[in-house]
Formats: structure tokens, sequence, C-alpha cells
């Protein structure tokens, strides 16, 4: 399954909102830089959805605030 994930770096709270069907927006207290946001979207989204994290990766948009990340 993959979701279409926008992520909102140095957010002041961390949290997950759906926007739809497999579309989610992520905050993040991270700053996007040594791929710190990416760890912490990862960290978030395993807790959101009850996965671990090794279940998730991002499979587009690493450098990105638009991001496809998939789950197995």
């Amino acid at each position: 399954m993959r979701l279409d994930v926008k992520v909102i770096p140095r957010s002041s709270q961390e949290k997950v909102t759906e926007l739809g069907q497999n579309n989610l927006k992520v905050y993040v207290h991270a700053a996007p830089e040594d791929g710190l946001a990416n760890e912490a979207v990862i960290r978030l989204l395993a807790e959101h959805l009850g996965v671990p994290r090794r279940a998730l990766r991002i499979v587009k948009g690493e450098k990105s605030r638009k991001k496809v990340v998939e789950i197995n």
C-alpha cells in the first residue's frame, strides 16, 4: 500500500491528519536537514498506523515536502 504524504517540518506540534483516502498531512518538529524530518515522518506514521518502523519506507520525494510512503 502507498500513501501520499505532505510534510510540514518545524511544526510546533507533531501530529498526523487525514486529508482523504491514502492521503495524509504529517506535522513534525524536525527540520528538513540531514534526513531528520524524514526519520521523524517514518516514526510518527509508524505510531499512527500501528506498524513497526521497518515496515515503512519513503519511495518518492526524499527531498520534497510531498512524499510517497510505502507500507509493507
